[in-house]
């Protein structure tokens, strides 16, 4: 690559709920600029990754120029999908002629970036394998979770414990606060990252704890 040539890179951060902070991954930012990238845009969800439809996420793609880099943390900020979805994902980016960067990988991508004949194919495999391995190891975590919690779930019931998921009340007062402020239900949703039928369910809550009456059909 040449010297002076601008770097145009894309920064995703990501933590799977409402009650996580994103402030730690921010350095990201920084870190991608001292690298010598332009910043073109910094995305920011708060969803699992384990979902395909994380509306950050899809933005990002369809915003990527050829020649621009994923700048992520981890590569499970990226993917903790099945690993067939995260490899339609990978090549999705590469597609747009984009590539990742994360650790572990983007040292091999500058290395593949200089080289050429076999030594590239055989670098290219390497980072393929890598990058593969990576994705498999992400989802792995992600369902070794899943199964504890459920084994925390039952454990709980069997002792009588178990009460049920928490619900967030700060999102809850969000979308309260928001219908209060006269959105409509779609728009509530959009702005509070959430499904219509849950700004629905919460409105009709808060509805009923405070004597109000209202048909949210038409709203």
């Amino acid at each position: 690559m040449a010297g002076n040539e601008v770097r145009a890179a894309r920064v995703y951060l990501r933590v799977s709920t409402d009650e996580q902070d994103l402030t730690r991954q921010e350095s990201i930012v920084a870190g991608a600029r001292a690298a010598g990238f332009y910043i073109a845009a910094v995305y920011r969800e708060k969803a699992s990754g384990a979902r395909p439809d994380r509306p950050e996420l899809l933005r990002m793609v369809a915003d990527l120029q050829p020649g621009e880099v994923i700048v992520a943390e981890k590569i499970d900020r990226i993917s903790r999908l099945p690993l067939p979805e995260a490899e339609l994902l990978v090549e999705t980016i590469r597609g747009r002629g984009a590539r990742l960067a994360v650790p572990g990988i983007v040292d091999l991508s500058d290395l593949v970036a200089d080289s050429a004949g076999v030594a590239r194919i055989v670098l290219e495999a390497v980072q393929d394998m890598l990058l593969r391995v990576a994705l498999q190891t992400a989802r792995d975590d992600y369902e070794t979770r899943r199964e504890r919690q459920r084994e925390g779930i039952e454990i709980a019931k069997r002792a009588g414990r178990y009460t049920g998921r928490k619900p967030d009340l700060a999102h809850h007062r969000r979308i309260v606060a928001l219908r209060e402020a006269g959105m409509s239900i779609a728009k509530t949703a959009e702005l509070a990252r959430c499904s219509i039928a849950h700004v629905k369910r919460v409105t009709a809550a808060h509805r009923s704890r405070t004597g109000q009456v209202g048909s949210e059909a038409s709203k």
